[in-house]
């Protein structure tokens, strides 16, 4: 077998570093709260870049099965450290926006934009029909996680808070349960199915830098993102923005463009597999390992946040699975798809530019 260090070459964004004095200075000092919502958003960007490089150095020291495992844990920090923030400010609306921007995101704009990319350059590129098929599967799992508490209190208009949480709890244990099984499944009893063939790869940084550099860096977009939460709502008051637009689009890209990024590159060097894997694998991982921790985390921070999602939400990551599914069960993908991807997530954003501010 082959070995090669791992190619950091990505599309960089760490020039946008620059911004996290100014995003102190405008927050501490400055004051001006419009200033300190857009700076701090785009210190977070190469701040969760860094915390994805620093955990695929990690990976790579600890081999595939674990590597696996923490690419699998840690590929959402910088939206759970943001959705933390905004769970302490009591936004729940936004949180649930959120990760409803973050999985609709993945799916129909990441997915779509390198298929579009990958397909004009490529023509015709191929993948995993058995992967797609496992996360597509997975993906329709979360559906019926989002829609089933929603349905219980809208059918029985339940207003109980002991009822409202009992389902909430319930339906997260559910999820990421399943979610533990779906790691199994694809990283130790069916691994061969998942398996790509490729040069082993080998880290380019030692071990201590790629901890050193994931501990800053967290700790970083922790402070980041208490600055961006802090300053939000006199922010969109300003820009005139609802929080319910911000949470599905502006706050999904703020925490994924560095990993976006990542797979469209994959695109168009034609490594399709790895682009589905980033795409829909955080996708799957946003709605039955990230939403169900933070109702865990809200309940532990005292700030109890039940897992309803509104009708809007529900529909939008239901289609947005359907879609994904019927174009991935194939194998194959070309520019068309991409487009029509795009297109389904272009209808979405303009219908939540219009819906109503929560």
């Amino acid at each position: 077998m082959a070995y090669k260090p791992i190619d950091l070459r990505r599309p960089s964004l760490d020039w946008l570093l620059v911004f996290i004095p100014i995003a102190a200075i405008s927050d501490y000092v400055i004051g001006n709260d419009l200033l300190t919502f857009l700076t701090a958003a785009a210190a977070i960007i190469p701040l969760a870049g860094l915390i994805g490089r620093a955990t695929e150095q990690l990976a790579a020291h600890a081999g595939p099965r674990v590597g696996g495992l923490l690419n699998a844990t840690f590929g959402n920090v910088a939206e759970l450290i943001i959705s933390f923030f905004l769970i302490l400010k009591n936004e729940f609306e936004v949180v649930l926006a959120s990760l409803t921007g973050s999985i609709i995101g993945n799916l129909l704009l990441v997915l779509g934009l390198s298929m579009l990319l990958g397909g004009l350059k490529h023509k015709e590129q191929r993948f995993s029909a058995a992967s797609a098929g496992v996360q597509s599967t997975s993906l329709m799992l979360a559906v019926t996680g989002l829609l089933m508490p929603a349905l219980f209190v809208l059918t029985t208009h339940s207003t109980e808070f002991v009822q409202r949480e009992t389902v909430s709890v319930v339906v997260a244990l559910v999820l990421m349960a399943l979610y533990v099984c779906a790691l199994l499944f694809t990283m130790v009893t069916h691994e061969h199915l998942f398996r790509v063939p490729t040069e082993q790869e080998v880290p380019a940084w030692p071990k201590q830098r790629a901890i050193v550099v994931l501990l800053i860096a967290t700790g970083l977009t922790a402070w980041m993102s208490e600055i961006l939460v802090g300053a939000l709502e006199p922010a969109l008051d300003k820009i005139g923005l609802s929080k319910f637009f911000v949470g599905l689009i502006v706050i999904p890209v703020i925490g994924n463009a560095a990993e976006h990024s990542s797979a469209v590159k994959f695109a168009l060097q034609n490594r399709m597999d790895i682009t589905l894997e980033i795409s829909i694998g955080s996708s799957v991982q946003i709605a039955l390992f990230v939403a169900p921790l933070l109702v865990f985390i809200s309940a532990a921070v005292g700030h109890p946040m039940s897992f309803l999602f509104s009708p809007f939400e529900i529909a939008a990551v239901a289609l947005s699975a359907i879609l994904v599914s019927m174009i991935s069960r194939d194998g194959e993908s070309n520019w068309l798809e991409g487009a029509q991807l795009l297109g389904a997530y272009v209808i979405m954003a303009i219908s939540f530019f219009f819906v109503e501010q929560l």
